[in-house]
């Protein structure tokens, strides 16, 4: 099969095309041929070398997520057949096997059959940051009706997702933008006020929409010394979830509210080969309210091919992309 890997880490021109042996299935797996990827900030650390620790190993073939159709299925694998439109995020760390290739082995734990009323292109785009969003608010924060969650980036991969299963949570959602542009976006997605952190500091903007009080849960999809600022957004008692919180940080202003930090590592399931299914039933879940009208997700439009793959990772690192970036074979 046709391949993109890397042999080395480094800029975005490491990819090379090359020719792989078809996996064949083992048993609790399924081969799926390849529709489509999307491109996620931990694809590009990966291939920088910033995390070689949970790096494939070379020649490594990169990408978690995936969408494509089953072409084949090893010993005991009930709940999917060939020809099943599927989705899930499944390799392209150390032990798994990545998207960029025309076939991927994958845990059958991990995957969910897609939303019926994405194709696969679009399905893509899911995966990854939807766990991400679901373990954040849902089972971490147990966001519940009527309370206020900030959510930062509002128009980011995983934050996009956020703003919708808060607001299907029930409860009242803020988001900080960067620009009215995107503000405009983000209550399209349900945000019930937007704030342009540019142009407002923390504390106006607790005090403007909150009195002073704090938000309940605070969602950080930021990382870097906004932990700092989501510690100063948050009520007594709150609750703040970060997906990226490689930083060091002074946590008195924590004790001095009696917060609860919660962080979150989707990808603990496929390194450590522990609680696999939780993350298919997940999009099980994100498949049905996707269906129903009540999640989409945002792509931006520019669009790449597994050719250009190299060009797709130099854009989301350029900070331009508004939402997904969507890579098809």
């Amino acid at each position: 099969m046709e391949s993109i890997v890397i042999n080395r880490f480094g800029p975005t021109d490491v990819f090379e095309p090359t020719t792989m042996p078809k996996p064949d299935p083992t048993p609790g797996h399924i081969v799926i041929k390849v529709a489509a990827t999307s491109v996620n900030p931990v694809d590009c650390k990966i291939r920088q070398g910033k995390l070689a620790a949970i790096a494939p190993d070379f020649p490594a073939v990169l990408h978690g997520d995936v969408s494509g159709v089953v072409s084949d299925i090893g010993d005991d694998v009930e709940d999917f057949a060939i020809g099943d439109e599927v989705y899930a995020c499944a390799g392209g760390v150390k032990g798994c096997g990545g998207a960029l290739s025309e076939y991927m082995l994958a845990d059958a734990r991990l995957v969910a059959h897609k939303p019926k009323s994405l194709d696969l292109q679009e399905s893509a785009a899911l995966p990854l940051v939807s766990i991400t969003a679901w373990e954040a608010l849902i089972e971490r924060a147990k966001v519940t009706p009527g309370q206020h969650v900030l959510i930062h980036g509002a128009t980011g991969g995983v934050s996009h997702i956020g703003i919708q299963l808060a607001k299907w949570a029930g409860a009242t959602v803020y988001a900080t933008c960067s620009s009215q542009e995107k503000a405009t976006i983000a209550k399209g997605l349900g945000a019930d006020h937007c704030i342009l952190y540019k142009e407002m500091p923390v504390d106006e903007y607790v005090k403007e929409f909150t009195d002073n009080r704090g938000f309940d849960v605070i969602f950080d999809t930021v990382g870097g010394d906004n932990i700092a600022n989501c510690f100063q957004a948050a009520a007594i008692n709150g609750t703040v979830v970060s997906v990226s919180s490689r930083s060091q940080q002074d946590l008195s202003p924590m004790h001095a509210k009696g917060l609860t930090l919660h962080v979150v590592f989707m990808l603990i399931p496929l390194l450590h080969n522990i609680e696999r299914e939780r993350h298919g039933g997940i999009l099980c879940r994100i498949a049905s309210l996707v269906d129903e009208h009540l999640l989409k997700p945002l792509f931006d439009e520019r669009k790449f091919t597994f050719s250009d793959i190299g060009s797709a990772h130099k854009y989301l690192e350029s900070g331009a992309a508004t939402g997904k970036v969507i890579v098809t074979m």
